[in-house]
């Protein structure tokens, strides 16, 4: 896998997790009972956006360690899988 692959594939991970892992732990400000004048009340509350990125960008590295190993050390032959259908 070349460079150019590795970015394309761990960005699309990325914001795949990203958005798995933006509704965790979200309250809204109708939640809370204290929504703010010219807002709407499913609003956040704290979204705690710079932990979720951080949370992201590792389980990201995490499961694109893993596809690279896959890929890398040929641990599942997709090559003849294809090739058989």
């Amino acid at each position: 896998m070349d460079l150019a692959t590795g970015l394309v594939v761990y960005f699309i991970l990325w914001f795949i997790i990203l958005f798995t892992v933006l509704p965790w732990g979200v309250r809204t400000q109708e939640e809370e009972g204290e929504v703010e004048p010219g807002t709407v009340g499913s609003a956040p509350v704290n979204p705690a956006i710079w932990k979720k990125l951080l949370i992201t960008t590792v389980v990201t590295g995490i499961v694109f360690g893993i596809f690279y190993s896959v890929v890398e050390y040929e641990l599942i032959d997709f090559r003849s899988y294809m090739q058989q259908n």
